[in-house]
């Protein structure tokens, strides 16, 4: 599948998209706390195709 969302150009949209399917993740599949770093940082590079991404976001996403 082909990605036009790119690590360095993500809206504001994307990051709420991105968050909001964290949450929802964390809740349904009862994902522990130490590994929400590393699941969110998943869903990034998942969404961006880019494992290089601003922490500033992971840390957003995974923020409370």
């Amino acid at each position: 599948m082909d990605n036009d969302h790119s690590a360095d150009v993500i809206s504001t949209f994307d990051c709420n998209i991105l968050r909001d399917a964290f949450r929802t993740s964390v809740i349904e599949m009862q994902i522990p706390e130490d590994q929400w770093q590393a699941y969110a940082a998943l869903l990034i590079r998942d969404y961006t195709g880019d494992s290089d991404f601003d922490s500033a976001l992971l840390a957003w996403i995974v923020g409370r």
